[in-house]
């Protein structure tokens, strides 16, 4: 049986293919404040900016490819059980090859019902934009399929069952600063070894982790040899 292989990836994964984070100076994040594009109370007082905040971030999204990261952790399942659980909303992982991605945060190609939160829809790539007046079948404005600042992150109690389930476990380009998946590592066994990718230094709650100060995609085929020869550390 292969051993589970739990990555938990964040901004700093997506970075090297082009994708802006939060920390980028002179990004999209620059031009916009969190509180007037990234919560449901700047929805209900200006959705036309919302809505175009995020088109601008989806016509970003079908520009870019994957970074070898991506391609190195879709290629770890020819030997691992992998499970992806990621901070980021867009779809790199899967265009990558990743069979098994579970998103803290949302998806940015899928929007959904304002009013019924099942109904949810993929956007085509030549045409990812939503606008005021584009509704459900129902007849309800459609929003973007985004965990927004201030709301519940309903997908967090699967991420946990599979972080408990972890023989290895694995963190890439996220600060741990932002919860509820910062909390991810709590959930891991003390047993478990547990590897760190980021040329940061990065706080964790574990003092044993294994920190290869590379970016994704170096970083990646860094860890793929060290798995790959059994070694940890």
């Amino acid at each position: 049986m292969k051993k589970k292989l739990v990555i938990l990836t964040g901004a700093g994964m997506s970075a090297e293919s082009g994708i802006s984070t939060f920390r980028d100076s002179g990004g999209l994040w620059d031009k916009y404040r969190v509180e007037d594009v990234a919560t449901p109370e700047a929805f209900h007082r200006n959705p036309e900016l919302v809505l175009e905040f995020y088109n601008i971030r989806r016509r970003e999204l079908v520009t870019v490819k994957p970074n070898e990261g991506h391609i190195g952790i879709a290629e770890l399942e020819k030997d691992f059980d992998v499970h992806v659980i990621t901070q980021n909303i867009d779809n790199l992982h899967e265009q990558a090859g990743s069979t098994n991605v579970l998103h803290l945060h949302g998806e940015l190609m899928k929007v959904r019902s304002t009013k019924d939160e099942s109904l949810i829809y993929e956007l085509p790539v030549d045409k990812p934009e939503i606008k005021i007046g584009d509704k459900c079948e129902k007849g309800y404005q459609l929003r973007p399929h985004i965990v927004w600042f201030g709301e519940a992150v309903p997908m967090i109690s699967e991420a946990a069952r599979i972080a408990e389930q972890a023989d290895i476990f694995v963190i890439i380009g996220t600060s741990m600063n932002v919860y509820p998946a910062a909390g991810l590592l709590d959930y891991v066994e003390r047993n478990v070894p547990v590897y760190l990718i980021d040329p940061q230094e990065v706080r964790t709650s574990r003092f044993d982790v294994h920190h290869i100060k590379k970016g994704a995609s170096e970083g990646v085929k860094e860890l793929a040899m060290r798995l790959g020869e059994g070694v940890i550390g």
